[in-house]
C-alpha cells in the first residue's frame, strides 16, 4: 500500500485525539530550509516547526551528535550526571551570565518550573507568590501556564489555578498598579509570539527591570520562541540589554530534539533546596548532546548575524510593498521572528502559500508568522517573497 498524505491524514483522524486543527499534509523528508511530503511535493519552510529547526533540518552537525549519543547512552536518570549534561549547563550558563540552568523536555515544563522556583524564592522572603503576566501572552498549555495566558486558551478548563494577574504589555502605568504584597514575579516575553510577534519596547524592559529591583520582585523572561538566537542575538535579553532574574528556554534549543531550559542567577538558585523539583527525562543524555550541538553550530557559523542581516531585509523588502498592497498594515518583528500584520484574517494566504510550496502559519488571528530557519538560503527568501507578492497581488485584483 502507497503512503499517501490523504492516508496519513485520515488515519491520524482514526486515532489521535482532535486538539490539533491539522493541514491534510504528511511531512516525510526535510533537509536544510526545504521539506517533502507523502505525495513527494517539495516545500520551502517559514515555519521551522514553530520556530524549533533553527538549523533547518537535519544538519549533519546535530545528526551526528545524535547518532553517536544515541549509540553510547540515550537515559540515565537525573540520579546521575553525564557528560553531554555538564557541558550543556556549563554552555547555557556561560551564554546567559546566570548561575544556574534546570533541564527540562519543553517549554510549557520549563515556564512550570520558573513558577515553581519563583514562588519558593518568595517564600523564602516571607512574600506571597503571585504572578503577573502580560495580555496576549502565551506560556504553554498546562494548566499553570494557561493561567498566565489569553482567556480563550482557559475555556472549558475551570477552575483555572490561582495566583495569576494580566496587565497590558508595553505599559509600565498597569503593571505598577497591578503589584501586591503578594507579587512574587513578573513573567513576560521579550518578543510576544503567538500574540502577533510583538516587541517590548526597550525602554519599557529597562523599566520594568527597576521597577522590579524597586518591589523585590523577580523577573521572568520566556525566550522559548525568541531565544536561541532566533532575534539576531543568542538572548533576546542581550538586545534589550536587560537580564532577567529567570530566563526560560526551548523550541529552538535542542536543533527538533525535545529538551527545554530553567536559568536563574545565584539569588534565585540559592533558594532552592533537594528535592524541591524534579524530572525524569529532561537533560537525559541524548536531547543534551542534541543541544550542544546545536548551540555550538549557531556560534561557530555565526547564525545570529544571519538571522539578523536576513531578517533585517526580509522586513525591509515586506514593508516597502505597504504602499502597493494596503492589506499589509505593518511588519513586526526582530531577526529571523517576523509577523506581517494583516487587515484581514491571514489563514487564506497561509493556504495560498503552502499551495504555492512554502509553509508558513497564521498567529493572532490576521498575522503571517515567518520563523525560518537562521541559515535558510537567501535564495530561499527570494522565491518565498516572489510567491507571497503574487499571492496578495492576485488577491486584490479579485477583489476589484
Amino acid at each position: 500500500m502507497q503512503i499517501s498524505n490523504e492516508y496519513l491524514y485520515e488515519e491520524d483522524k482514526k486515532y489521535y485525539l482532535p486538539t490539533f486543527k491539522r493541514f491534510p499534509l504528511a511531512l516525510i523528508k526535510g533537509k536544510g530550509s526545504r521539506v517533502w511530503d507523502a505525495d513527494g511535493k517539495e516545500y520551502i519552510d517559514m515555519l521551522a516547526g514553530i520556530a524549533v529547526n533553527n538549523l533547518g533540518h537535519c544538519h549533519p552537525k546535530v545528526v551526528q551528535a545524535i547518532q553517536e549519543q544515541a549509540a553510547e547512552l540515550i537515559h540515565i536518570s537525573n540520579f546521575f550526571v553525564s557528560p553531554p549534561q555538564v557541558a550543556l549547563s556549563k554552555l547555557l550558563v556561560d551564554l546567559s551570565r546566570m548561575q544556574h540552568v534546570f533541564l527540562t523536555n519543553s517549554g510549557a515544563e520549563s515556564v512550570e518550573g520558573a513558577i515553581k522556583i519563583a514562588r519558593k524564592y518568595a517564600f523564602k522572603q516571607g512574600k506571597g507568590g503571585d504572578i503577573i503576566s502580560m495580555k496576549n501572552s502565551f506560556h504553554g498549555r498546562t494548566l499553570a501556564t494557561i493561567a498566565t495566558g489569553q482567556a480563550k486558551y482557559q475555556k472549558g478548563f475551570a477552575p483555572i489555578p490561582t495566583g495569576f494577574a494580566q496587565v497590558d504589555f508595553n505599559s509600565l502605568e498597569a503593571l505598577e498598579a497591578a503589584i501586591t504584597p503578594d507579587t512574587a514575579a513578573v513573567i513576560l516575553e521579550p518578543i510576544q509570539g503567538e500574540g502577533g510577534i510583538v516587541p517590548a519596547e526597550k525602554s519599557y524592559l529597562k523599566a520594568v527591570r527597576k521597577l522590579c529591583d524597586e518591589k523585590g520582585l523577580l523577573l521572568i523572561f520566556d525566550e522559548i520562541q525568541c531565544g536561541i538566537g532566533r532575534t539576531g542575538h543568542f538572548f533576546a535579553k542581550d538586545y534589550y540589554e536587560v537580564q532577567p532574574d529567570i530566563l526560560t528556554l526551548a523550541k529552538g534549543l535542542g536543533g527538533g530534539m525535545p529538551i527545554g531550559a530553567v536559568l536563574c542567577n545565584k539569588k534565585v538558585g540559592d533558594a532552592i533546596d533537594f528535592g524541591d523539583h524534579g524530572t525524569t527525562f529532561g537533560g537525559n543524555p541524548l536531547a543534551s548532546a542534541a543541544a550542544l550541538a546545536t548551540i555550538k553550530t549557531i556560534l561557530e557559523e555565526n547564525l545570529t548575524g544571519a538571522a539578523q542581516e536576513k531578517g533585517d531585509w526580509l522586513m525591509g523588502i515586506i514593508r516597502s510593498w505597504t504602499k502597493a498592497h494596503p492589506m499589509i498594515r505593518e511588519v513586526r518583528g526582530l531577526g529571523l521572528m517576523i509577523g506581517v500584520q494583516l487587515d484581514r484574517p491571514a489563514a487564506p494566504i497561509v493556504k495560498a502559500l503552502m499551495d504555492e510550496g512554502v509553509i508558513a502559519n497564521a498567529t493572532a488571528e490576521s498575522v503571517l508568522r515567518l520563523v525560518p530557519p537562521l541559515n535558510i538560503p537567501e535564495e530561499d527568501l527570494v522565491q518565498v517573497l516572489d510567491k507571497l507578492k503574487a499571492i496578495l497581488r492576485l488577491i486584490e485584483e479579485n477583489e476589484h
